[in-house]
């Protein structure tokens, strides 16, 4: 598939501290089109995050190929977001400033600075922008990490389990900002989930 993510034969095996040898994913096939909500679900252990990592660029297959719009997969790129789980946002930088890291680390800052508010006031946290992530609610920092992953425009974010932590009424509402985010921007998520329903609802 020339247009959208297309992974083809796809392994990956890792050794744990007993020298054992695991097999995250063999032979894994799977072609997603471009603006799809996919979610993959299943058991711990079964490879869901692993795929994920793979499609990130975080870590590179044994065997098979990853393309992004006919392009090979081969290192993390700005063509791609990850929200993690956990929000692990930078302690020592504001809100602002966290958002804002990986356009400056690209040396794009200057001329994509507007990103920065216009996704701030995406995921309503106009007013908290010089605030650190200790002074704010889980929901909040996870809300500053979608913007950070969203703020670069990637064609494809990723989602590994970032809600998960979360209580019910918040992870419903973030949930829906997410939905809103997608339809809006006509990026390609995918995520990784333990509930069914979240699959459901979210996915397309």
């Amino acid at each position: 598939m020339v247009n959208g993510l297309s992974i083809s034969g796809v392994s990956k095996q890792f050794t744990n501290p007993q020298g054992e040898v695991i097999t995250a994913l063999s032979n894994v096939d799977l072609d997603i089109a471009p603006g799809s909500f996919i979610s993959l679900i299943g058991p711990s252990g079964c490879g869901k995050s692993t795929l994920l990592r793979l499609i990130a660029g975080l870590i590179q297959p044994d065997s098979g190929t990853l393309t992004l719009d006919g392009a090979p997969i081969t290192k993390p790129g700005s063509d791609r977001g990850f929200m993690f789980q956990d929000h692990t946002l930078f302690p020592w930088l504001t809100i602002y400033d966290n958002i804002a890291f990986g356009l400056r680390a690209q040396g794009v800052f200057q001329e994509k600075e507007a990103s920065v508010k216009e996704f701030i006031d995406l995921v309503g946290l106009t007013g908290f922008e010089k605030y650190y992530p200790h002074q704010l609610s889980g929901g909040m920092c996870q809300r500053a990490s979608l913007a950070r992953a969203l703020v670069g425009h990637p064609k494809v974010l990723l989602l590994d389990e970032p809600l998960g932590a979360l209580d019910a009424f918040t992870r419903m509402n973030i949930q829906d900002e997410i939905l809103r985010i997608w339809k809006e921007h006509s990026m390609t998520m995918i995520m990784v989930t333990h509930d069914v329903d979240e699959a459901v609802y979210l996915s397309s």
